[in-house]
């Protein structure tokens, strides 16, 4: 009978995901059960985070191994020292308890692909004299919460593309999409909104597909890989007709999180809308998408009004399906397109203007067009702000596609309920402009003081009482 019944391990989950993240400490317990007394020299227990990547590549009849590798750390405690002589341990069950800190800083998530994986585990390894060595190992789930600037990534997106067909068809077709934003949680729901003119003669299927990228990276090569994750596929839209169409996408609750902290392996995902035309190029839209852990996804904010609008969103309802964005959120610039969309006939307006002191606010257009808007108007849902309806029309005026996605900054600070504006330095406050200075005339004009309509017909008085000749002055004065 062997003397070693068994050699196990078993480490505490941390919560309900059963994930472990940078900086946290992982404990755990390794178990051995001897038949006998038995003489050992040591055992440890190792922690330890590892990037590799490996494939081949054929060129005529040699073929070439690619591969790489990354270690991010490697943490080892003896529970039975090995710089002690042999260590006897009688028979019966023995536990033995481990703890070890994850060390902070940028590390990728856990991730298995067909050319590389990344992967943390735990082993415990008992060594004896003259006996072949016993080990265990244990995977751990690690997630990295390495993704900045989550809030930035909460902005909704938009794009537009344009198409004139080709030989088989005639006519034009202009699509625009906009996302409710660029970074999701598993489990969560893409919400795409696409409007869609078809001024061709072919018929055309709207098509939504989310897309994985893993690029594997070794001796200065690549390796590329794509998988789709998720596609929807809607009715087929007729030759001259206008739709738009309402996609949901839920990202799997297994699904990898993006990976872009690693130097051999990459994984990113992005969103791409086109319509299937047959015998012709597929017109598409292709956005970012970011998937990240659940318990980074940022919760209702105080102050922040909530209503049934994408996450994003910074203005209220419409007469339009498509909320422009009328303000941009935080220090970033709006973007080109940001504030007004080129409906024809249709009502343009962008952010309010500011508010100076002694000055309310004034908004260039007829009136009644504008309703009266509190302070919070520029960023709260209760506050809409009135569009005269319109008919379909394009929102950019691109002739290819064109993506506006949110710009990226080192910190991302929150907007205030109310946006705090300070008049520029070279400016005063608007005030009444003082009246212009009053102009004497010429002295030896009359003042018309009379009303011209209650006038009567008489004759206007002579030039010559007006304005006395010069020959006359001359011989005046001689």
């Amino acid at each position: 009978m062997p003397a070693i019944q068994s050699l196990t391990m078993t480490y505490d989950a941390l919560n309900e995901y059963g994930t472990f993240s940078e900086g946290d400490a992982v404990t755990g317990k390794v178990t051995l059960a001897l038949s006998k007394e038995t003489t050992v020299e040591s055992l440890f227990v190792k922690a330890k985070g590892d990037a590799d990547v490996r494939w081949t590549k054929k060129s005529g009849d040699r073929t070439h191994t690619y591969s790489a590798h990354n270690r991010y750390f490697k943490l080892k405690q003896f529970l039975i020292p090995e710089n002690t002589k042999d260590t006897v341990i009688p028979q019966g069950t023995h536990v033995y308890e481990f703890s070890f800190n994850i060390p902070p800083g940028s590390m990728p998530s856990s991730f298995k692909g067909s050319h590389g994986k990344i992967v943390y585990k735990l082993e415990a390894k008992l060594s004896r004299s003259w006996r072949m060595d016993r080990t265990v190992e244990k995977e751990i789930h690690f997630v990295s919460k390495s993704f900045p600037n989550i809030q930035s990534l909460m902005l909704h997106q938009a794009g537009s593309t344009n198409k004139e067909m080709g030989f088989f068809s005639k006519g034009n077709v202009h699509m625009d999409v906009i996302v409710d934003r660029r970074a999701y949680a598993p489990g969560e729901t893409m919400a795409i909104v696409a409007k869609i003119s078809n001024s061709s003669s072919s018929d055309m299927t709207p098509k939504f597909s989310l897309i994985q990228d893993v690029v594997y990276r070794a001796n200065s090569n690549t390796k590329h890989e794509g998988n789709v994750v998720h596609t929807v596929v809607d009715h087929c839209i007729k030759p001259q007709t206008q739709k738009e169409v309402k996609c949901a996408i839920t990202i799997p609750r297994d699904q990898v999180h993006t990976i872009q902290n690693c130097n051999i392996i990459s994984v990113e995902y992005h969103l791409k809308v086109y319509l299937n035309i047959s015998f012709a190029s597929n017109p598409e839209v292709m956005f970012p998408v970011v998937i990240f852990p659940p318990d980074l996804a940022p919760g209702p904010h105080p102050g922040v009004a909530v209503g049934p609008y994408p996450a994003g969103a910074v203005v209220g309802p419409s007469n339009s399906n498509f909320p422009p964005p009328a303000v941009s959120m935080g220090p970033y610039p709006a973007s080109p397109h940001s504030g007004s969309y080129g409906y024809p006939g249709a009502q343009r307006y962008s952010a309010p203007p500011p508010v100076y002191p002694d000055n309310p606010l004034v908004y260039a257009g007829p009136p009644g067009v504008y309703p009266a808007q509190s302070a919070h108007g520029s960023g709260g849902y209760n506050n809409p702000v009135l569009q005269l309806a319109s008919p379909y029309g394009s929102p950019f005026s691109s002739s290819s596609t064109v993506l506006h996605p949110p710009p990226t900054a080192p910190t991302f600070h929150p907007p205030p309920c109310a946006p705090e504006i300070h008049p520029l330095p070279s400016f005063e406050p608007f005030n009444i402009s003082p009246p212009a200075p009053a102009y004497n005339l010429l002295p030896s004009a009359p003042m018309m003081n009379t009303d011209f309509l209650s006038q009567s017909d008489e004759a206007p008085p002579a030039y010559s009482v007006l304005f006395p000749s010069s020959t006359t002055e001359k011989s005046d004065a001689k």
